[in-house]
């Protein structure tokens, strides 16, 4: 690995929990290069930026096992997942994920959506000021829960939320909020669990095709059916991603009040330069399994690698002016999976692209015709600051509205 620039300090652990989604940019330009070495949690990893080098991460033999922390991996994905699957059982298991977001069934989600953002609203008319960040993962809790085949009661939607909530809060931190969000995954994996036994069971039936139901029935290509611990993970990896789109969802209504709202039908456009625009998640990782070279370096079996998602999103060499928010750049974009990355890229049938991308779009231009169609807000003043060094990222203030009135 002489041939990548090497990290100055013995371990960057602290380095990257400390400047978050700037750690592998920064050091890309300080180096002059889309690559360089280093040692996380004092193992040996290599940090990629870039179209060109997203097309080797995933075109190269990597797996997702092992290549995060366990503090990492139990909020993010947990063990039997999908994500940690590869060959075979992994496009089978990614089968199933991608029949659960198929058109119609994206279409039922955004139909009740649509009521709980309703209801919202209502709560928001009679509330002194709201949390956006907050409120939107209510909202969106109660869709996918619905959506899924398990609908909530009071007061258990706000405890849904407030757990999906929490993993989502600490995949970035080492400490109290990483230790929060493991306690809560653990509520909620005790409830999931409980509903997929309940629907094996015949006490709870909900529509065959929710993603609840699916995910009970469904058969590894051996014909073995997941154990109720896997069944629930990968439920809950159904129901915690939705969630964390109300973070999108918070930018766009930043983006909003910072740069105007899009023109009629121009949501996608706006949608997208949100995604590429505002730190979602800073990397995603994957261990060499056979070994291979790039550019002259050699990736030994077994070494870590990093690929920067908010760099290679904000790289000048894919696109123009890159700080700054221009949505008509995505007006006659080209649909490259590798240049614009903010959920993994890659193909979604072969590569651990996310599957929810489809969905995310939606419910976001969903979410900006009601912020700036349905009801009108004021935004006091606060701190709307993103620092990126925080993760994941967030407005300081999660963004607070008062005086919300439908339009």
């Amino acid at each position: 690995m002489s041939g990548i620039p090497r990290a100055a300090t013995l371990d960057s652990t602290a380095e990257l929990l400390r400047e978050g989604y700037a750690f592998i940019p920064s050091r890309c330009r300080r180096y002059g290069c889309d690559a360089f070495e280093t040692r996380l949690l004092l193992a040996p990893a290599v940090c990629l930026q870039g179209a060109e080098a997203a097309r080797v991460f995933y075109g190269q033999q990597l797996t997702r096992r092992g290549a995060l922390p366990l503090a990492v991996l139990g909020l993010l994905q947990d063990k039997g997942s999908v994500a940690g699957l590869d060959g075979q059982a992994h496009r089978a298991r990614k089968d199933l994920f991608l029949s659960i977001v198929e058109p119609a069934q994206r279409r039922r989600l955004l139909g009740i959506a649509a009521q709980e953002w309703q209801l919202a609203i209502e709560r928001w008319r009679r509330a002194d000021h709201v949390v956006l960040l907050d409120a939107v993962e209510e909202v969106l809790c109660r869709a996918v829960c619905a959506w899924s085949g398990v609908p909530l009661g009071e007061p258990e939607a706000y405890e849904r939320t407030r757990e999906l909530g929490a993993m989502i809060e600490g995949t970035g931190s080492l400490g109290p909020r990483n230790a929060r969000g493991h306690l809560m995954r653990r509520r909620t994996e005790r409830w999931a669990a409980a509903v997929i036994g309940g629907i094996r069971a015949g006490s709870l039936t909900p529509p065959q095709e929710c993603a609840a139901a699916a995910i009970a029935r469904y058969r590894a290509p051996g014909g073995q059916q997941l154990s109720s611990e896997d069944a629930a993970v990968e439920l809950i990896n159904v129901l915690r991603p939705t969630v964390a789109v109300a973070r999108f969802i918070v930018f766009e209504a930043l983006a909003v009040h910072q740069h105007g709202p899009p023109p009629a039908g121009g949501e996608e456009p706006f949608a997208q330069e949100v995604r590429r625009f505002y730190p979602f998640f800073p990397a995603v990782a994957g261990k060499v399994t056979g070994e291979f070279e790039w550019r002259g370096y050699r990736f030994p079996a077994g070494r870590r690698v990093l690929l920067d998602l908010y760099g290679t999103n904000h790289d000048p060499r894919s696109w123009a002016d890159p700080g700054q928010f221009r949505p008509e750049r995505f007006a006659g974009w080209d649909g490259d999976p590798y240049s614009f990355i903010p959920q993994g890229g890659g193909e979604h049938a072969r590569h651990h692209r996310c599957p929810g991308e489809w969905p995310t779009i939606e419910l976001m231009e969903q979410a900006l015709q009601v912020l700036t169609r349905d009801i009108t807000y004021t935004v006091p003043r606060q701190d709307l600051s993103v620092p990126l060094g925080r993760i994941p990222a967030q407005p300081v203030s999660r963004f607070v509205i008062r005086d919300v009135r439908r339009r």
